[in-house]
Parts: structure tokens; sequence; C-alpha cells
């Protein structure tokens, strides 16, 4: 289990790295913009099509980091008055349905919707991206949430996680 914390840590890791530098592509990027509408007295097109981009992916691969660090939105004043051994029941469950969610809705119809903008050859307004590119980042961390929670499920398992 020692190689699999291993690659779990080195993955999160990644995801931070490559979150925070998507964070300074974003601010860069805004900055410029408003330099340029202000200063320069001109606005690019593309910088407020790169900033929406920039978004979705940090959104997007951040939900699938949070949920590597199980700091994920939650309520759980219910959950708190549960025993242990419910609380750890319960985990299990909340996991599984996360796990089904990131399956059906990522994955599978995050997959469709690249498919099928990449095969109609949608391009984005300014960049001339094709979108199934921008899209990508749907079942891309969706498969992270997946694998995430299957590490959780076991670590909860074994109780090596605080439940």
């Amino acid at each position: 289990m020692k190689t699999s914390k291993t690659l779990f840590d080195r993955v999160v890791r990644f995801m931070e790295v490559f979150l925070i530098i998507i964070f300074a592509l974003l601010v860069f990027d805004v900055l410029f913009q408003v330099f340029s509408r202000y200063v320069l007295q001109g606005s690019f097109t593309w910088t407020e099509e790169l900033a929406r981009f920039s978004l979705i992916w940090m959104s997007i691969l951040g939900a699938a980091y949070l949920n590597a660090k199980r700091e994920h939105l939650s309520m759980d004043f219910l959950y708190q008055k549960f025993s242990e051994k419910t609380k750890k029941k319960v985990s299990i469950v909340i996991e599984i349905l996360v796990f089904l969610f990131a399956l059906i809705v990522m994955v599978i119809g995050g997959s469709n919707l690249v498919y099928t903008t990449l095969h109609l050859g949608q391009l984005s307004g300014t960049l001339r991206i094709p979108l199934g590119y921008i899209y990508a980042i749907l079942p891309f961390s969706g498969l992270l949430i997946m694998w995430f929670s299957v590490y959780h499920i076991l670590k909860i398992s074994k109780n090596q996680i605080n439940v």
C-alpha cells in the first residue's frame, strides 16, 4: 500500500502545481486585459476567452483536487451524530456515490461531449482551439475522482482515514 500512497501523493502534488500554474495564467491574463484596455486604449479579444477556459479548467480540476484531499463541500450536521461504525459505512456509501457520479456524468457524459465537439469540428470563437480539448478536462477529472474514491474506500475500510 506504500507505493499507492506515494503515487497518490505525487499525483496530488502535481495537481497542486498545475492548478497554481493555471491560476497564475488566469491572473496574468486578466491583468493584461485590464492593462491593454486602460493603458493601451485597446482590448484584445482573446484574453476573455483564455480567462474563461482557464477558469473552467481550474474549477473542474480543483474539484478533483478537493476530492483527493477530502475537503469538498459537505453538510455534516447529521453525520457528526452517527457512531464511528455508522460513520464508516456512510463514508463508504458517499464515496461510492461520488464514484458513480464521476463515472456517469464526468467520464461518460464528458467523453461524449469531447467526442461530439471534436467530431463536429467546433472551434472556440477567438483562439480557434477545438472545443473538445477544452472539454477534455471533464473526463480526465472524472477519472481522477474515481481513482481518489477507490483510494479513499480502501483507506476507510482499513481505518487509515479519519471518518
